[in-house]
């Protein structure tokens, strides 16, 4: 299943524009509130050069790009954490998501209207996070009640759980998100099920006009929401959805040619995903042979019977080990042959780490 990035933000920022340009999947656009009533869902492919570089050495029967799935979810309005507007609805589509891409109006234009009446993008940030703050707020007490019933048999694991929800309650309450709490991994997982919203990492994706498409440096809102992004350790995208639009609908050397014109060296929506790796914490593995050359996603850290696991739970389960050539050292050699005689294709097992760009062929036995 792909990792999916929800598209949020205020009412008429851009969002339905935005994802209707990089999907192509047609979602309805229109100049009003909630126009985006169920979030539409589009997959896309991960554009990755490595992938027909390793193709023309394998000539496989066909190459398969890993994938990454975005959800358009309905505008926010304030009040959303109280079920205002279409609120409700919003909260619950966001909190299945891996990550958040917050749409932010960064262009004036008197022909679209803003929910506020006025572009303000720290505000509109300010708004929505407020909301997801709330939110997460009533799931954190809610938790923090029954936990604290749980105290009195002297479990440990509870003990451990109520002293991770009021660091998060006691962040919550100064309105700063859950993610700005410090956590290891195991604290994680004992907070993992509530699925708070404002732990999720978070890509702004200031939504220029078109004649800043390839240049917003000029702009004062887009350096602003550069600003807050860093501040708070997301990250920032400066992408124009309607010259997506236009890309959108291109192809091969018309797109180039189209890119070039604007003196864009990539299109947003490579940008975007790029910026989603990062942000995610992704690398790509992939397999090569004469079937087909394939992507493979993982997260980083992720050890070699588990990145098995993506292609077949049965990889996993029956590991023995992994025949692994980095990407460099194969394009290099020209061949797996001749990677293999020079001692660059290796023999890991179950400890090895994935690098981003390995190669591998995983010998198992189920």
């Amino acid at each position: 299943m792909p990792l999916s990035c929800g598209i949020v933000g205020l009412p008429n920022v851009g969002k339905s524009t935005l994802f209707n340009a990089i999907t192509q999947a047609g979602a309805e656009s229109a100049n009003y509130p909630f126009c985006t009533i169920d979030p539409n869902v589009g997959v896309v492919e991960v554009p990755d050069e490595r992938l027909q570089k390793l193709a023309d050495i394998v000539v496989p029967n066909r190459i398969v790009p890993t994938a990454f799935e975005f959800v358009d979810i309905a505008g926010l309005v304030k009040g959303a954490s109280r079920g205002e507007g279409l609120g409700n609805k919003f909260l619950a589509n966001i909190r299945e998501v891996d990550a958040i891409v917050h749409v932010v109006r960064c262009f004036e234009d008197e022909n679209v209207t803003h929910v506020s009446g006025k572009v303000d993008p720290i505000n509109d940030i300010e708004v929505i996070n407020l909301e997801l703050i709330l939110a997460d707020m009533d799931s954190v007490e809610r938790r923090m009640d029954r936990t604290r019933k749980s105290l009195k048999g002297g479990d440990k694991k509870n003990a451990q759980e109520m002293e991770v929800l009021e660091r998060i309650n006691a962040a919550l309450q100064a309105e700063k998100p859950a993610r700005s709490v410090e956590l290891t991994e195991d604290e994680k997982q004992l907070v993992r099920d509530l699925h708070l919203l404002t732990i999720k990492p978070v890509l702004y994706a200031a939504n220029v006009s078109e004649s800043e498409a390839a240049d917003s440096e000029g702009n004062p809102y887009v350096q602003r929401v550069r600003e807050f992004a860093a501040a708070e350790g997301s990250v920032m995208v400066s992408i124009s959805a309607k010259v997506e639009s236009e890309i959108a609908e291109l192809e091969g050397e018309d797109k180039a040619l189209f890119l070039e014109e604007l003196g864009l060296k990539q299109s947003g929506l490579d940008r975007l995903i790029s910026a989603a790796y990062k942000l995610l914490g992704l690398y790509t593995y992939f397999t090569a042979g004469v079937q087909e050359v394939r992507a493979w996603t993982i997260r980083r850290g992720t050890k070699a019977p588990q990145a098995a696991a993506v292609i077949h739970t049965d990889f996993e389960r029956g590991f023995i080990r992994a025949e692994v050539v980095s990407y460099h050292d194969l394009v290099n050699s020209g061949s797996m042959t001749a990677a293999r005689e020079k001692g660059q294709l290796r023999l890991e097992g179950k400890e090895y780490v994935v690098a981003d760009g390995d190669v591998m062929h995983f010998r198992f036995n189920v």
